[in-house]
């Protein structure tokens, strides 16, 4: 009997291990492609700033924003993507955009947050360019078989004092 309970002890063991370990797998994968979103979003502004289309494609369209240029939430996709094609005609232009210390975290296998500090390069029409920062916060859920953009927060981080 003793032997039967450890065995069923193990078993249980390697079974909840597996599962954790299926669990971590599942959220890594998540928090890459939630990654690889964001980049794709990043690109194609780079390669054409006035393609709003494929710069909100993963974005829901009841997506939420706050940022250091409003005083005030943004609200819906259709909102978000008048001032996006607004500030696709303007001369300065994106011409490089990183992410620093990204972190994924996934919930019930259906909500995704994603925090890091975004690193980029704007360029005006002369040609200068200026560094652009800010710690930023995106949030996914998963509808259907897709992640879609639901929220983000866009603050300002200033550069260290020398």
């Amino acid at each position: 009997m003793k032997k039967m309970m450890l065995v069923l002890i193990a078993s249980a063991c390697c079974t909840a291990f597996a599962m954790n370990a299926s669990a971590q797998q599942a959220d890594k994968a998540t928090g890459d492609a939630v990654i690889a979103m964001v980049k794709a979003q990043w690109a194609a502004e780079i390669k054409d700033p006035t393609n709003v289309a494929e710069q909100t494609k993963d974005m829901s369209d009841d997506y939420t924003e706050f940022n250091g240029e409003y005083a005030t939430r943004l609200d819906g996709k259709a909102m978000n993507s008048q001032l996006a094609e607004a500030t696709g005609k303007a001369s300065a232009k994106t011409v490089a955009a990183e992410m620093a210390n990204p972190k994924v975290q996934v919930y019930n296998g259906n909500v995704a947050i994603l925090t890091y500090n975004y690193v980029g390069v704007t360029q005006d029409k002369d040609g200068k360019t200026e560094p652009t920062r800010a710690k930023s916060t995106r949030i996914y859920v998963k509808k259907g078989d897709k992640w879609m953009l639901v929220h983000a927060n866009f603050a300002a981080d200033p550069a260290p004092k020398q």
